[in-house]
């Protein structure tokens, strides 16, 4: 089992930055995919952006150039910067693990951007 804790969300003006936070525990030696999702209201989840154990990152043409994915293995923690941050990016946002045959979701943290 994994366990994910996000942190980092909240409110910020159009422009801004938040660095987004997930935090895992257990058993995570096999997970291979690392990814951060949102789901805005009224909207289906989609995916932000995702780092693989190779390394290799991709993302959401929406995002691209703005955000940033890493992780620290060290800590077992994967990061979303986000910068220059739009009203459209406002969304719950959801950590997500994932291994052969099983997906493991955080609580989600909402990012909220309005002047």
């Amino acid at each position: 089992q994994v366990r994910l804790v996000e942190s980092g969300g909240g409110l910020v003006q159009p422009g801004g930055s938040l660095r987004l936070s997930c935090a895992a525990s257990g058993s995570i030696l096999s997970i291979n995919t690392r990814g951060w999702y949102r789901q805005a209201p009224g909207k289906q989840r989609e995916l932000v952006a995702r780092i693989f154990g190779s390394g290799t990152t991709n993302y959401a043409d929406s995002v691209r150039g703005r955000f940033t994915i890493s992780r620290d293995n060290a800590k077992d923690t994967v990061y979303l910067q986000m910068n220059s941050l739009k009203p459209e990016d406002t969304a719950v946002y959801y950590c997500r693990y994932g291994r052969n045959g099983a997906d493991y979701w955080g609580q989600g943290t909402q990012v909220t951007v309005s002047s």
